[in-house]
């Protein structure tokens, strides 16, 4: 029957079975089903139930920026990921080194996108504009969408 009748643990290993949270995703998510009970019990029984989550490793903000990596680095820039890896409330050193990592393959991966949507260079400044648009929507940084677009190392314009 759902949620009904777990308890606040039981409910943060449910989310955490379905993918990685971050602690304060989890402490927003616990706290609708805890709405009944003073707000400072609330809080301390959240707290003490993802301090004993965290405590058994099974609460980890750095695999949440593993994930956000994993699962988004493919198709979206470091500005992109930069806003994901904030709304998640990350520690600002973490979100900067998962940021330093993304960063190093920014190219390739923009060169991918590129390709899979679109494969062969713009036609004209109308077309070179809509594909340097829909980078910058995935995220990606300004010098990185010129090279892709000029074809970046393939040859110039």
């Amino acid at each position: 029957m759902g949620f009904g009748a777990l308890s606040v643990k039981g409910r943060a290993l449910r989310y955490l079975a379905q993918r990685e949270h971050s602690r304060a995703e989890l402490e927003r998510k616990l706290a609708r089903h805890v709405e009944d009970q003073p707000e400072a019990s609330a809080q301390a029984q959240i707290a003490v139930a993802l301090d004993d989550l965290a405590a058994k490793g099974l609460l980890s903000e750095a695999r949440v920026a593993e994930s956000v990596l994993l699962g988004q680095g493919r198709r979206y820039g470091v500005r992109r990921l930069k806003q994901t890896l904030q709304a998640k409330v990350l520690a600002p050193e973490l979100v900067a080194q998962t940021l330093q990592q993304a960063r190093a393959t920014e190219l390739e991966r923009a060169q991918e996108v590129w390709r899979r949507r679109f494969g062969s260079p713009p036609v004209d400044a109308a077309e070179r504009a809509r594909q340097m648009r829909f980078l910058a929507g995935r995220g990606f940084e300004g010098d990185v969408i010129r090279r892709v677009v000029r074809g970046g190392d393939a040859h110039d314009d």
